[in-house]
Parts: structure tokens; sequence; C-alpha cells
């Protein structure tokens, strides 16, 4: 009987860099030597990422010295199943944990402002699956925005709201604008009757009329949820809107972008009715241990953020809108100039005359320059990998302590390599020249605030 045929392999990941893996640890042969591999990997992120380049991408935040070492700390390996509360932990000795987790949910509360917070999530993709398993049953259905116009996985069919079995209508926007249509969204929702408006955006320029959409929605008793991924830290510093007070009943964000936070999922309300669906949905349907070094991490994350985080956040956007206008007038189109840029902390160019999303993205980080490729509204789905756009971030920059006054040397960077034609290369050197004496994170207690040049 001859021998059944093996299937090639099918695997998601890179295979030639999952070969080389492969190679590696065989060459190296004893387990301790294999550790090693993994350790000087690290630091060669460290010492390239961490020292040597211009990090503007969007979803990233450098954390303070404290909060990293919390990240490692004792305390992290201990479990802590269940709420707060003797009685309602699974495990006897968690005192200090319980006091560490109360002071998370209360540091949470004041810098959002809020009634309700909890921790628990690892990520905010995790807190949206949380909302829609508190919020709706498989079969309903839901309004969110399409991705072309930056709306986010965790909302549509491909994520969360997908595995929840939810049928998703689409909420109109204006690609020039790079708003809601709220008429068409009045039209489409009247229509539709959506349990839950969702809106959650991964391309996030400006303030959504939060207050007018959940209006619509209870006309016939549905929801409004804001996904704050990315604003959680604006919105928190009070320069973005404030979804809780204009009708949203649910704001779930991600500690790791603009927070400047460990990798967490925040989620954040006032009714007290959805205490039980809500935290009911993360234990025991979505959690059970959750890391308590993290929440460690995250309660110092909110002490910062009530010090520092309004002009830390005031900071950023005004590096964000200071950098398009300069990208902008050397050549570099970006999106939304008639509304001044943006709001935010994100810059959104069309590169589509220079190659693309996918090509600009790795140009630029041969010259240390990190950014990421991203969907612009005339786009379609299918372009996710080659898409038209590059998306620019300023959290990292701002922590550093650079002001508006760098933004046109960053800017001459992107110039150089996008519009002069300079080899990736020799810019390299000046972006390392650049960001060598850049070492230091500030709002944070630590290093307190940038210092301030004579004059500004």
């Amino acid at each position: 009987m001859p021998s059944p045929v093996l299937e090639e392999n099918v695997d998601v990941h890179d295979r030639a860099l999952l070969t080389q893996a492969r190679r590696m640890l065989d060459e190296a042969g004893l387990p301790e030597k294999m550790a090693g591999l993994v350790l000087e990997a690290v630091q060669k992120n460290a010492d390239w990422r961490g020292r040597r380049c211009i990090n503007l991408l969007a979803p990233e935040a450098p954390t303070s010295p404290t909060v990293r070492r919390l990240l490692s700390a004792e305390i992290g390996t201990r479990a802590a199943e269940g709420h707060i509360g003797r009685v309602n932990r699974w495990f006897a000795g968690t005192q200090y944990i319980d006091e560490v987790e109360s002071l998370c949910t209360e540091l949470l509360k004041r810098a959002f402002h809020c009634r309700y917070a909890d921790y628990r999530l690892m990520g905010s993709m995790l807190g949206n699956l949380a909302v829609y398993q508190a919020l709706t049953r498989p079969g309903d259905t839901i309004m969110s925005v399409p991705q072309p116009y930056g709306g986010h996985s965790s909302n549509r069919l491909d994520g969360p709201a997908g595995l929840r079995g939810l049928n998703i209508v689409d909420i109109p926007f204006d690609p020039v604008e790079l708003d809601v249509d709220l008429d068409a969204y009045a039209r489409a929702a009247r229509k539709a009757r959506p349990r839950l408006v969702a809106v959650g955006m991964s391309m996030t320029l400006f303030p959504l009329p939060v207050r007018e959409m959940s209006a619509v929605a209870a006309e016939w008793g549905g929801q409004f949820f804001y996904d704050g991924a990315h604003q959680a830290g604006l919105i928190a510093g009070g320069q973005f809107q404030d979804p809780l007070n204009e009708g949203a009943a649910v704001l779930t964000g991600s500690a790791g972008k603009t927070f400047s936070g460990p990798q967490s999922g925040i989620i954040l309300w006032n009714d007290p009715r959805l205490t039980k669906p809500v935290t009911e949905a993360i234990f025991p349907v979505l959690v059970a241990t959750h890391q308590v070094n993290r929440v460690a991490a995250l309660a110092v994350s909110a002490a910062e953020f009530l010090e520092f985080g309004r002009e830390y956040m005031a900071q950023i956007v005004k590096n964000s809108q200071a950098l398009a206008r300069a990208l902008d007038e050397r050549g570099i189109p970006v999106l939304a100039a008639k509304r001044g840029y943006t709001q935010s902390h994100q810059v959104i160019a069309n590169v589509k005359s220079f190659g693309g999303g996918l090509t600009v993205a790795s140009k630029l980080a041969e010259a240390n320059i990190i950014t990421n490729k991203n969907l612009v509204p005339e786009d379609k789905p299918e372009d996710w990998d080659r898409p038209s756009g590059l998306r620019i971030g300023t959290i990292e920059i701002t922590r550093l302590g650079l002001m508006e006054e760098h933004m046109p040397t960053i800017a001459d960077f992107f110039e150089r390599v996008l519009v002069k034609q300079e080899k990736p290369e020799s810019v390299r050197r000046d972006v390392e020249d650049f960001r060598q004496p850049l070492q230091a994170f500030y709002y944070c207690f630590e290093n307190g605030r940038p210092p301030v040049k004579a004059g500004r």
C-alpha cells in the first residue's frame, strides 16, 4: 500500500523567515544558546528601533521607565481570577492584588471622568468583543464605518462583530470631508434600525458627530458604542471629543496608543444597568487571569496622565498639524488640508504617486523612519496589501520632547527620500544623527516635562 501523500504546509507567516529561524535553532544546538538568539533579537530591536529610528507609528507609544519596570514585576507571576474582593476571587492571598486593581479602577475613572471602568482585557479588540457580547445577540443588526474610510476590522465582518454573528450595515462616510454623512446616516439608520451603532476608526483625524448619531439610534432604543482605541489618550487629555458625555453608552480604548501605557484594553461606561452585562462578558467569558503586572503598569500610566496628560496630548496635536503642513508644503499630499489636516495624533498622506503605501513605508524604513501603509478613501478593501496611503503618528516623537519647530526637519527627511529620491542609506545617517540625542521620555514622573527653549 503506497504511503499517503502529505499536503504541503500551509502557513500565514513568511515561510522564508520561519525557515531561517529553524536553521538558526539547528545551528545553536543547545537550548541555552537558542534562548540567547531570542535575547539577541530583542536587543537588536532596542538598539535600532529604540535609539536610532524616528518612530512615527500611530498605534505605538513609548512607556515611561516606571511602567516598563512594572511589566517585569514579581506580581506578574500571580493569578487573580475573578472580580476584585476576597469573596469574588478563586484564589486566596490576593489582598495586595486587590489593592493594585482597585487603584487602577479608580485612577481610570478619574482620568476619563466616568463612573465605571474595567482594565482586564489585553487589547481594545477584545474590549470590542466584550461590548458585542454584552449589548447584542447573534443576528442583530449593527452599523459601523467601512474600512477604506478608516473603519477598523474589529467592528466589521472579519472581526469580533462578525464573530458575534451580527448583520453589518455601513455608516455613510464623506470621502472628502472624512466625516459621517449625517443625512445619509439618518436615512440608513432609520431603515435598518440597528441595535448598536459602532464607531471605530483606525484612521482617525477629527471628532465625529456622536451626539447626533446617538440621538437617531435612540429613536428605536438603539445604543451607540465608541471604539476609542486610538483616541483614548486624546479623550482623557481633553483634546478630543468626550463620547460618554455625548451619547455613547460604552467607550473602549487601547492603553498602548495615545494613552501611552502598556498594551491593554480599557472599557468605560456610566450607566449602572450596563455593569452586569459588560463585566460578565469580560469574566468569565473572555478572561480568567489577566496579567496583574500589566494592570499595575496601567495604573501608573493613568496617574501619569492625571499629571501630564493635558499638556502631552495638546503637544501631540500641535505636532501632527505642523508635520502635516510641512509634508504638504514639500510636495507630499496630505488628506483633509481644507480642515487643517488633523485634530489628532495622526497624519494621512496619499503617496500613490510615490509608489503606494507599501513601497513608501518600506523605503522610509530603510532610512530609519517608521510609518505604516494605510487605506485611503479612493482605495478599495481589496487594496489592503498595497494601499495608496501612509499613516503617520506623532506620539513617540512628542514624548521624546519634540515640538512644532522640529517637524520641518522630519518632513525634510521625507522629502529627500520620496521627492528628491535620495538613497535611503544616505538619509539614514542624518536621521540617526537627529535621533541619537533624543533618548529621554518626558511627560512622566521620572523626567517631568520637556525643557522649554528661551522665548518659547
